[in-house]
């Protein structure tokens, strides 16, 4: 379990997409973790842990992690992430992951890693923005943004559109986006006066869309996307742990346990 490394900025073209760096650093604050299933890992604790699902091998999963970093840091594509994703899978002949075996599968697996690191790192960023005292004050709502571009909008989140609350309602803390796999929604901060120009829905609270029973999480949000990306970003891995957040096989906890010194800090 190691720290994962950033690689130097690129080309002009790259800088010229390149993220934002509260961005950068909420994905420089991760570590590495081996896990065999995706959901060893649940909601906040992805704040401090980076996981692929069935990587283990500590230089397999450093150099994936290192491939998420540069396209976070240099803002590459898709197709030049699947470019270094096939490069690392062979190098280290890792074979028998899902998606595994066919172009298809491989494309969905690679558009998952790539799509999901860079939405909540993305989110994570915005929210330590939001965050800042002095926007806090000067615009102290926060409205959910549906993304009209997208190809198969979720009816709830099209529904949650233009919602306004105070920054600090407990609805934010299930429904700061992303809310599930490839959702592209987004909060902005926003005064009394922006909500009303722009025709925005200024609510004491917000709808009760119920709880979905076969997540466990909120009508419209994923399993596992109930959470606020970047609230516990400083939070100790151990905490995670003792939340029952991380789960960890004998092995994988007794790898933990060695380097505590190094990685629960």
């Amino acid at each position: 379990m190691a720290a994962i490394n950033f690689p130097p900025q690129g080309d002009a073209k790259a800088v010229a997409r390149l993220p934002f760096q509260e961005q950068i650093d909420f994905f420089m604050g991760k570590l590495a973790l081996p896990t065999e299933r995706w959901d060893d890992i649940q909601t906040a604790a992805h704040d401090r842990a980076w996981v692929v699902a069935g990587a283990q091998a500590a230089d397999l999963l450093q150099d994936l992690a290192d491939a998420v970093a540069k396209a976070i840091a240099q803002g590459t594509t898709l197709e030049q992430f699947r470019k270094d994703f096939d490069s690392i899978v062979g190098r280290h002949g890792w074979s028998g992951w899902t998606g595994d075996g066919t172009k298809e599968g491989r494309d969905w697996r690679t558009r998952v890693i790539y799509q999901t690191n860079l939405n909540t790192s993305y989110s994570a960023g915005r929210l330590k923005q939001l965050l800042d005292p002095d926007l806090l004050k000067a615009k102290p709502f926060w409205t959910y943004r549906h993304r009209d571009s997208v190809l198969h909008p979720r009816p709830l989140h099209v529904s949650w559109n233009g919602i306004t609350l105070p920054a600090n309602h407990p609805w934010f803390q299930t429904h700061y986006t992303p809310n599930g796999w490839g959702c592209q929604c987004y909060i902005v901060a926003v005064s009394i006066q922006d909500a009303k120009a722009w025709g925005f829905r200024i609510l004491d609270n917000p709808p009760d869309d119920g709880i979905d029973p076969r997540t466990g999480a909120p009508m419209g949000i994923d399993k596992g996307w109930d959470y606020m990306p970047g609230a516990r970003a400083k939070d100790e891995l151990q905490a995670f742990v003792d939340d029952k957040l991380i789960r960890l096989s004998p092995q994988i906890g007794a790898a933990l346990a060695a380097h505590a010194a190094s990685v629960l800090q």
